[in-house]
Parts: structure tokens; sequence; C-alpha cells
């Protein structure tokens, strides 16, 4: 009975994924990493190296009940005028509390210096227990892969309780939840392609890329979710086109023989495909949806939400800087600015829906979650890879917002009175506090905060969400951190959590030539691996990408295109990611942006 053996399967895989989260951040029973979160765990209460456990403190700060928040702080807006004590960079640790010795008798040592956590990690996690879980991880991958190969390509993903393969759901135009991301492209097929590469499974590999080459096309008559086709498949496809054509072969020979850059161009065909989702909308944000015959449906939806119109540039501006061709930068960047653009002047928050036509925001929510998430990330990823400052720009006003109007709690993570810090979401016009639910896509942020240094906070917030997925076994999709339960009850297997515990832990693979290759790697929003290299910040028409009737670097002026110019020839709701219903400054310094350049090795 296949269809048992693959619901065992998918059992399995939770209850293994399970495990791997439960070993890496359990070290044992227990962290030893206690948050006050209003959700009882028995974590212990963090102390201070050699110090006594301090209580956990209620109003006026008397003790409140142990695991039990000491009170509605998080209920509270911020208090004014804190932002201007709270820290301008990256929070540097007080000697005998923050400094290496603390995290790693946080992390399950005892205080007496950076040697004492990796001893109790190596003996708590030792080689042979990690090079198990890779396993187990590798072969989770390999029972879902064949699984598909075998019993439902070239469609585009498993039904696994009918074991056969599905596609767009052609009888339910409006079955969003499938239409959005399935278009009859043997999606899997083309999602896996980076994945098998960094796993060293170089015949695989290339025969998928083979497959793909010759089995799939664009040129179908299905409506899909721009948003959605860019980063599942066009970000595959170009993360493959570069593995093939890297010089250094890190994952082995990944090399195709008599490869003519075919993933490229099917790559281009279908962002060209993509592009009239950008005519004719008055604002320069995109339609959500484009039939990859035909262009905009005639009943298109005007709204659409602010991350799957503003989380395209990652993949457009890789595609036009390997082309040579601005155009799908440039489209994808004004969209960014359009955006950014209707911002709040109050609080500079973004909502998370808005009308392409008139620029109105249709939902006023600002959050970290769904229909807002990727926005952020992108802004910052986007300056890691080509190098714009106004990206980098961007992303610190948007990271002082979110710090000035979002966060609640106390300013540290595990000292002070109050509850400790936690991201809520509010109206982007006043920054009042408009539910008390947080959602499942918000836990890609703590891996955001390692990207730029802030790495206590992104160990605090990581720590909430390991919390509520160490109660229930997931994460459920919207969880009432008033009411302390879940509000939406489904888990579909979305993978921020794990992105964010592998950027802030590294995870099992040591050895993997992500690690240990020299090679700068970075990860797209739907985990496409992307190289980090020079070749990317070169390009030729930076001056094409600010303002109309602004100047160059060199203060010459340049004549620019206006967003009405944009006329692109077709080749041949909103984002289904929005569910339905403190402030510190951290001002812009260049020092930040060096930083960064030396992370990736540019300087």
């Amino acid at each position: 009975m296949q269809w048992r053996a693959l619901v065992l399967g998918l059992v399995l895989l939770r209850l293994g994924l399970h495990g791997v989260l439960w070993l890496v951040f359990g070290l044992g029973p227990s962290m030893g990493f206690y948050q006050r979160f209003p959700l009882s765990f028995g974590f212990q209460r963090l102390r201070a190296p050699d110090g006594p456990e301090s209580p956990a403190l209620g109003p006026a700060g008397r003790p409140g009940p142990p695991g039990g928040p000491s009170g509605p702080s998080w209920l509270q807006p911020p208090v004014p005028g804190a932002a201007a004590g709270r820290r301008r960079g990256p929070r540097r640790p007080r000697p005998g509390v923050c400094g290496p010795a603390h995290w790693g008798y946080v992390l399950g040592g005892w205080g007496r210096g950076p040697d004492e956590y990796e001893k109790r990690y190596s003996s708590a996690f030792p080689p042979h227990l990690r090079a198990q879980m890779r396993d187990l991880a590798r072969g989770m991958f390999v029972f879902g892969y064949d699984n598909y190969m075998a019993h439902a390509f070239p469609q585009d993903e498993l039904n696994p309780i009918h074991c056969r393969g599905r596609g767009p759901d052609r009888g339910d135009p409006s079955n969003l939840n499938i239409n959005d991301v399935l278009g009859n492209y043997s999606l899997t097929l083309v999602d896996a392609l980076d994945t098998l590469a960094i796993m060293g499974n170089s015949s695989e590999f290339q025969k998928a890329v083979k497959l793909v080459i010759n089995t799939v096309s664009f040129d179908k008559d299905s409506t899909v979710q721009v948003f959605e086709a860019t980063i599942r498949v066009l970000g595959s496809l170009l993360s493959a086109h570069r593995i093939i054509t890297d010089s250094k072969q890190p994952f082995g020979d990944m090399t195709i023989k008599d490869y003519d850059n075919e993933l490229l161009h099917m790559a281009h065909d279908l962002a060209v495909r993509l592009l009239p989702a950008f005519e004719n909308t008055k604002t320069g944000i995109p339609y959500p949806r484009v039939n990859l015959k035909t262009g905009v449906p005639p009943d298109s939806n005007n709204e659409t939400c602010t991350a799957g119109a503003g989380s395209l540039l990652v993949e457009f501006g890789i595609l036009s800087r390997l082309l040579g061709d601005s155009t799908f930068e440039w489209v994808a960047r004004r969209a960014v600015k359009a955006l950014w653009n209707l911002r709040s002047n109050d609080t500079g928050l973004l909502g998370n829906v808005v009308n392409i036509q008139t620029g109105h925001w249709v939902g006023k929510q600002s959050g970290l979650g769904a229909g807002l998430d990727s926005f952020y990330e992108y802004l910052l990823k986007s300056y890691i890879l080509f190098g714009e400052k106004e990206d980098l720009e961007m992303f610190n006003a948007a990271y002082r917002s979110i710090q000035n109007y979002l966060r609640r709690g106390r300013e540290a993570c595990n000292e002070g009175e109050g509850d400790p810090p936690l991201y809520v979401n509010v109206n982007m016009l006043s920054g009042q506090l408009m539910n008390t639910w947080i959602d499942s896509l918000q836990a890609f942020f703590p891996g955001l905060q390692v990207l730029i240094g802030d790495v206590e906070d992104a160990i605090c917030l990581h720590a909430f969400y390991y919390a509520i997925w160490k109660r229930y076994g997931a994460l459920p999709e919207r969880y009432n951190w008033q009411l302390q339960a879940p509000d939406v009850l489904f888990y579909p297997l979305r993978p921020e959590l794990v992105e964010s515990t592998y950027l802030l832990y590294q995870l099992f693979d040591e050895e993997n030539p992500v690690h240990k290759s020299g090679t700068k790697y970075m990860f797209t929003t739907e985990g496409h691996i992307v190289s980090v290299d020079k070749h990317l910040r070169e390009s030729p028409w930076k001056e094409f990408f600010s303002q109309e009737g602004g100047q160059d670097q060199e203060g010459k002026s340049v004549h620019r295109p206006k967003s009405p110019e944009l006329k692109v020839i077709n080749s041949s709701s909103n984002c289904n990611r929005v569910p339905d219903e403190r402030r510190y400054s951290l001002p812009l310094k260049s020092i930040y942006m060096r930083q960064i350049d030396q992370m990736v090795g540019l300087i």
C-alpha cells in the first residue's frame, strides 16, 4: 500500500525534524535558557555567571507567577522618548554578563570561558551524532524526491494521500492556494535542483537538469502568482545555472556536457512572461498574478501584498546582471521604491495590502509576518548581493521603525523588569496595537537579525518561537500570545524557523562546501543558494536606478525613464501568505556597509 508508506514517511519526517530541533537547542531535556514568556515549559531562569537566580518580577518589581507574564506589557505602547535611550548599534556585552563566557553558560556551559561551551557542545552533540542527523535529513529529502519522481513527475507536486501527481486546479480557478503556486511546469523537480547539488549528488543533479531542459516549458495557459513563480522557479533556475557554470565546482562535478546556458534562457523566458504584471499599473507596483500565455487576466485584482510585490529584486536583479539587461532589475526596483514611498510619514511603517492603481493602503497592519516579511528580508539581501547603498539605507530606516513601534517588552532579553521582547502587529499610521497574535512566518526575523549582527536579539526571539514549537511539536500558523493558544490550527511545513536556526547555529554538515569552500553564499527567501561575488555588484546602468531628474554619483545629470514609459511585449486577492485577520535608534553609519562588505569578502 504505497499511500500508507507515504503517510508513514511524512509522520517520520515530522518526528525527525522535531528530534533534530530538540537535539540542536535542547542539548538534553532543557536548554538551560529560560525566557520568561507566557509559556510554562519548565525553562530555568537565566542567571548571570556566578550569580544568584533572579526571581520573575511582576508589576512594580514584585515577584510574579513562575513561567507567566509579569503583566500585559506587550499590550502597552512603547514608552515615549525611550528611543533616544536605546542602543544605537549592535549591543555591546557587559563584562561578565553577555560576553562569550555568558553565552557559553546560557547554551549549556558553566561560564568559565569560551572553551567550556565548546566542551559541552562537543560532548552533547558529538561528530558521530551530527553525521547521523545529517544522514537523516538527507534521507528525508531522498524519500520525498524519489517518490515525487516515481508517482508525480511531470506534474507539479505529489499528493501524498492519493499517491499521484497534481497541478493547477483547472476546475476551480478561485482555488488560489493551489493555482498561485502550481503552474504545470514540474515545480518540485525545478525547485529541488540546487538541493541535489548541495547534497553532492552529481549524477541525479545532472539527470534532473537535463529533464528540466528537455521537458519543462512555460508556454502554458496557467495563471500563477508573480511572487511564487519568481522565488520558486526563477530562483531555482538561476541558482542551478550558477552552480553548473561555477569554475570552482565546490559541490563536486556538477557540470553538464554541452551545456549552453539553457537554464538561464529558461529563466529569461519565464521572467519575460511575468513582465506584463508591471504594465498598466499607475504606481509601478505589479499585479499579483499573470497568465503565462496571455498576460494579466482581464478580471485581475488591483490589490496586492507588500511582500509579494516588493520581494522580486533578488531574482530579477541576478537575472539582469547575468544577461546585461536592466529591464528586470529596473521593474523590480521601481516596485520597491513605489512601496517605500507609500510608508507612513509619522511612523515610517508600511501596511500589508495596497491598491496598485491608487496607492492607497487597503490593509494597514504592519508587522513582521505574512504580507510584509520578505520585503524587509530582500532590502538587506539585495544590498549584500548588489551593493546598492540605497537598499541598505531603506533597510536601516525600516529596521529603526520596526524597533521603535513593533518591539514591545523590556530592552534587554534576559535582564530588567517586564516581559521579554516581542514584535507585535500595529497600525502603520499610529503604531497602535492591532491584535494579539503572531504568525509562523515571523520566525524568519531572527535569521535576518543574524545577518546584521543583532545576535543577542536574534537568540532571544528565536527562543520564543522554539518554546512554542516545543509545546506543540510544530509552529501553529498563528499563535495568540495573550490567550496563550493557537489562533489558526495548522502547520504547512513552513521553513522559517529552520532557516533562522541554521543561520544561528549552522546545524549538522560542517564539512559541506557551503561552509568550507571559501565561497560566500546567501539563501533567497525560498532557500535557493546564491554565491555572493563581486560580479553581481557590477552594473552599467546604476544611473537609471535613481529618481527622475537626479544626478549620478559623479554629480552628472542623467536621464531616467519615467514609470509609465515601460512597455513590454508578451512573448507568447492578494498574496496567499496573508492570513485573515520600542523603541531605540539605529542610525545609518557607513561602518555598517563596510562590515557587510567584509562579511561577504568583497573588500
